[in-house]
């Protein structure tokens, strides 16, 4: 038969015969027999002409039980009359692999039985080789040998298809950086590799991933016990760095599968919690997950599961706080708390929910939620109470995305009708951190602020606390914690602290609010120490919106 009479185009022959000269061509007859190859076949193959001529289809692949299926079934569509296309492994004269992307197309006899086959193949080899390279990249950690977070997870969720049982063990070098300090460059290059070099020696044979600079996972069978031996193996295999050998401590964490978490994701987090926990207390110990840990675990589990029908379903609620202005002795603004109460899980209140909203990506959901309910009930409140705003606390993660946060809450306060000026945003010392490093929050921040918008720095005291975001910031108020509250009383230099904070935020011309005030004593101290405005039990409870209006 001639090819070109195939084609009613009578430039496609020419088409064809170009794509020709860069494939691998083969036919065969109706039995699968080689009756011709091209040049390109040869010279990837190997074979000669002489030798390739009557050999079969079947030889052109490995002996391998997948390979040989695999051209059983290639064999057997182009016997049904139909043409096949993939990607085929296939070995050369001498046995060494090649791959190709392959056409097979039948040829039919007049009894409609398979005449011949013809083979059309683009040799896709280095192709291959490269996608092994980059795997090999994704999966390996390079300075260690070990396998990569990447290719933990791979293995791990095999064994989770396969209900393997094992133990999930994470382990990190305590004190990891003050040790690198004590050492000289070459010195942290060494510790990680002796410290590896420890793990394979101890853990033989089980899986051993590098998932941080100083933090390791194992997956093994065996029991508490022997993990936790390795604490003893290093002891007797100190490190030793310029002859001198290392004070080395490490602290670990042993979930097991299927017994305490059932995913990935769930026993990493269980591991980390429950090795965090050892780190807090002094480290130097491997544990189990506790009964306690155990429970907390599965209940932030279980909230982050129902998370998103109970914002389908409107289950959450927001209350409100109020604050007290010292100087006019009126409620001026309200607190805005986001409530969800869950027949199985009770009460949640916004220290468990945010953090977890966080994590799993709901905070904008549960941040717009709040900033509407706020702004609408701001708008109720402006006709008896123009004096009143609302204060609803903010992520750092809502304001990840360029202008996100920004247009968010404008076209919320737009559609609610809402003044500017009657919203407050609480930020924390860990939002103001990270705003520092990040122009594109401090441009919301300040856009936010032109059109009537205030921000409070909120647990102020408590965390990542410096002078330069005090300047930076559009910084109006801040939020002097509870917890400093709270002993206000009963230690003096707790009092000495709020005092001195009380004065610098003066200085800086910030107003400035005590919250967690819950009794008379507490409020007359604040009042004298000169404090602007508080917020707790003593003023008043959280209220439903409907109790305000």
């Amino acid at each position: 038969m001639e090819p070109a009479k195939q084609f009613s185009n009578p430039e496609l022959p020419h088409i064809m015969d170009s794509l020709v000269q860069y494939l691998m061509v083969t036919r065969t007859d109706g039995e699968g027999l080689i009756t011709y190859t091209n040049n390109n076949f040869l010279d990837t193959s190997k074979w000669t002409p002489k030798r390739i001529i009557g050999k079969s289809f079947w030889q052109m692949f490995s002996e391998d039980e997948d390979r040989q299926a695999k051209a059983d079934r290639i064999w057997s569509r182009l016997e049904s009359g139909k043409s096949w296309f993939g990607e085929v492994e296939k070995q050369t004269k001498n046995g060494e692999p090649y791959f190709v992307k392959m056409i097979a197309i039948p040829t039919s006899g007049a009894a409609g039985l398979l005449d011949s086959a013809t083979f059309l193949e683009l040799n896709i080899t280095e192709d291959v080789k490269l996608q092994e390279k980059l795997q090999q990249i994704a999966f390996i950690d390079f300075e260690t040998g070990l396998m990569s977070r990447h290719k933990l997870e791979m293995m791990v969720n095999e064994s989770i298809q396969e209900d393997k049982h094992f133990s999930f063990v994470y382990i990190a070098i305590d004190h990891y950086y003050t040790l690198k300090d004590l050492q000289s460059f070459d010195s942290e290059s060494i510790l990680i590799q002796e410290f590896t070099n420890r793990l394979k020696r101890y853990f033989q044979g089980d899986p051993i991933a590098r998932i941080g600079v100083s933090q390791f996972v194992v997956m093994t069978s065996f029991g508490d016990w022997f993990v936790q031996g390795f604490l003893e193996f290093l002891k007797e295999q100190p490190i030793y760095i310029n002859n001198h050998p290392l004070p080395l401590s490490v602290s670990g964490g042993i979930v097991r599968y299927p017994e305490d978490q059932q995913s990935y994701t769930q026993l990493i987090k269980a591991a980390l919690a429950t090795a965090k926990s050892i780190t807090d207390q002094g480290g130097g110990r491997i544990s189990s997950l506790s009964a306690d840990s155990h429970k907390d675990l599965n209940r932030r589990s279980n909230i982050d599961k129902k998370m998103l029908t109970a914002l389908d379903h409107n289950s959450f609620e927001v209350v409100y706080q109020p604050q007290l202005d010292i100087a006019s002795d009126k409620v001026k603004v309200y607190e805005a708390l986001v409530r969800w109460e869950d027949a199985e899980l009770g009460h949640i209140n916004p220290e468990e929910l945010i953090p977890i909203a966080e994590e799993n990506g709901l905070i904008h959901a549960v941040g717009a939620y709040v900033i509407e309910e706020a702004a609408k009930l701001a708008v109720k409140l402006t006709a008896e109470k123009p004096d009143i705003s609302i204060s609803v606390n903010t992520s750092v993660r809502e304001f990840g995305n360029s202008s996100q946060m920004k247009d968010k809450l404008t076209g919320i306060l737009q559609e609610t009708m809402c003044p500017p000026d009657k919203i407050q945003l609480e930020i924390t010392e860990k939002f103001a951190f990270q705003a520092e490093q990040e122009q594109s929050i401090i441009s919301q921040m300040k856009a936010l602020q032109d059109t009537g918008i205030s921000f409070i720095l909120d647990d102020f005291g408590t965390g990542y606390a410096s002078f330069r975001y005090m300047q930076n910031l559009p910084i109006s108020k801040v939020k002097i914690d509870r917890v400093f509250i709270s002993s206000l009383l009963t230690m003096p230099k707790t009092r000495q602290l709020v005092e001195g904070m009380i004065l610098f935020s003066k200085s800086m011309g910030l107003y400035v609010i005590a919250e967690g005030v819950e009794t008379e004593e507490q409020f007359e101290a604040l009042k004298e120490m000169g404090v602007d405005a508080v917020q707790g039990y003593f003023i008043g409870t959280p209220k439903k919106g409907t109790e305000i209006v």
